[in-house]
């Protein structure tokens, strides 16, 4: 089979004694970076020198195949560089291959930058989305955000540190100054930071520099009150920008927290009239 192994995002004492015992009795490992691996071996202990193979974005397409089938005969253990194997990271190819060619895939949960940010920031956690890394272009990156204005869920997304200031400030122009958010750098290490406020307030501290791996964590666009006449044109109006008329009166839901099957019928409703 196939077994995506949690590994620590920075502190190795977090390091589970499943994933211990995974790589003490790995015959192959297939690795973001096999030197990251060979000195987690290391730094854990453990003298195990199973085969190493290179699975990085550059290649999981390519390699998928033959590790899949590799994955028959044993097990074939997979690492990220830090965290869950497939999130923001390689290894979603390779399941998806697994799956379709009837392989068997689990997973050692373990640490994860997603959860421990959301978990820490001191917002909503009962509904969040993942992101990933914005854009890096900046057209692209306020297109992103924008599309995301009306998101009602707690947003997390990573980023690096050299655009972290280009990115709140960026946050802060598309979701507003006063949303609050939260940035949390170097997580479980030594010097682990997290910095709660409004995003204008996170934008200016930012163009100080930050230094550290960094999670973004965004609160949720409020529900607007808006008067049921005015939503009815708002879906009207997205019709007329050429968006059907579900979707249309789907996304005036989200923001509004109206049913969108009531807003569905009075805007054909008003249309016939």
């Amino acid at each position: 089979m196939i077994i995506l192994a949690a590994t620590p995002i920075g502190n190795l004492a977090d390091a589970s004694a499943r994933l211990r015992t995974a790589l003490a009795e790995a015959t192959v490992i297939a690795a973001e970076d096999t030197r990251t691996t060979q000195r987690l071996l290391q730094a854990l202990g453990i003298d195990n020198r199973p085969r190493l193979i290179a699975l990085h974005d550059h290649n999981e397409k390519a390699r998928s195949g033959e590790l899949v089938e590799l994955a028959r005969e044993q097990d074939l253990l997979v690492l990220s560089d830090a965290g869950m194997p497939t999130v923001s990271d390689p290894g979603y190819g390779l399941v998806a291959a697994a799956a379709a060619a009837g392989v068997e895939v689990t997973a050692l949960p373990g640490p994860s930058a997603v959860v421990t940010a959301l978990a820490v920031a001191g917002l909503p956690t009962d509904r969040f989305t993942f992101e990933g890394f914005p854009p890096r272009k900046p057209g692209e990156r306020r297109k992103t955000f924008a599309a995301l204005q009306h998101e009602q869920r707690t947003m997390v997304f990573f980023e690096g540190p050299s655009r972290l200031a280009d990115t709140l400030e960026a946050m802060a122009a598309a979701f507003g100054e006063d949303r609050p958010a939260a940035v949390c750098r170097e997580l479980t290490k030594l010097h682990e930071e997290v910095r709660r406020g409004p995003l204008g307030e996170l934008a200016g501290w930012a163009q100080g520099g930050v230094r550290g791996e960094i999670v973004v964590v965004v609160g949720g666009a409020g529900v607007r009150d808006v008067a049921p006449e005015d939503a009815v044109a708002q879906v009207l109006a997205l019709v007329a920008d050429g968006i059907r008329l579900k979707d249309a009166a789907g996304e005036v839901a989200s923001q509004t927290g109206m049913s969108s099957r009531e807003l569905y019928q009075a805007a054909l409703a008003a249309r016939k009239a």
